[in-house]
């Protein structure tokens, strides 16, 4: 004869104490991955930002060492080699006075232009067009290509950086360095370098490494690119 079922077997299962626990479990573990989650989105927008803001002040950089590197030496036999003036300078132009003007090989050849690599470059600040609460102003880099033109050509204006408490440069002769240059005046010769400081603005946003100034040493190539070809010429 078969026994009966018995339902006093105990059923297996979760008690209510070990989903209170698994749910506990889970919670900690969602708390720590959102956590590390808006801690890496922090340090992406943290990153971006300094990219941005550190974008524009090396663009500016290397354009500047650029235009320094290309310098023409001032000669009398070129009407294309101006002039290389530091200081409180008045240019051709502009109704404001830049700090640096100097005749750099830098333009680039075009078919539709018909004027030469060379052109005159100045750098100087500028009162930004839309204040910045950080306040500042504008490093504003200008371009004349047409250098035997007529008439007063108007310099093309670019826009370098903002945010810039002072701009200063200072050339070296060879035994001091000086704030002020001028070929036209009594420097006949140009400098062996130049030094430029770039002061940015108190309250630029993110750490004290970016606000600290941005200092750069340029050599200056002053021999005369005929003068190179002779010794070379003399030399072989």
């Amino acid at each position: 004869m078969k026994r009966p079922l018995s339902y006093n077997c105990r059923r297996s299962g979760f008690t209510l104490i070990e989903l209170i626990l698994a749910m506990g479990i889970a919670a900690i573990v969602l708390a720590a991955v959102n956590a590390a989650f808006f801690s890496a989105m922090r340090l992406r927008e943290r990153t971006t930002d300094m990219i941005e803001e550190a974008a524009p002040i090396d663009r500016a950089v290397d354009i500047l060492r650029r235009d320094l590197l290309c310098v023409v030496p001032s000669t009398t036999n070129s009407v294309l080699a101006g002039d290389f003036r530091v200081g409180d300078v008045s240019t051709i132009g502009l109704s404001q006075s830049v700090s640096i003007e100097m005749f750099s090989a830098t333009g680039v050849l075009r078919d539709t232009e018909p004027w030469g690599e060379i052109q005159r470059v100045t750098y100087g600040l500028r009162a930004p067009t839309v204040q910045s609460p950080r306040g500042g102003r504008d490093l504003v880099r200008t371009v004349t290509r047409n250098l035997l033109a007529t008439v007063t050509p108007t310099p093309e204006e670019q826009w370098m950086m903002g945010e810039v408490d002072s701009f200063d440069l200072e050339c070296y002769d060879g035994t001091r360095w000086r704030t002020t240059w001028d070929t036209t005046l009594g420097d006949t010769n140009m400098p062996t370098a130049v030094r430029i400081r770039i002061n940015l603005s108190k309250n630029r946003g993110g750490d004290a490494r970016s606000r600290q100034p941005i200092e750069l040493v340029v050599p200056i190539d002053s021999t005369p690119r005929a003068t190179q070809m002779a010794s070379q010429t003399t030399g072989s």
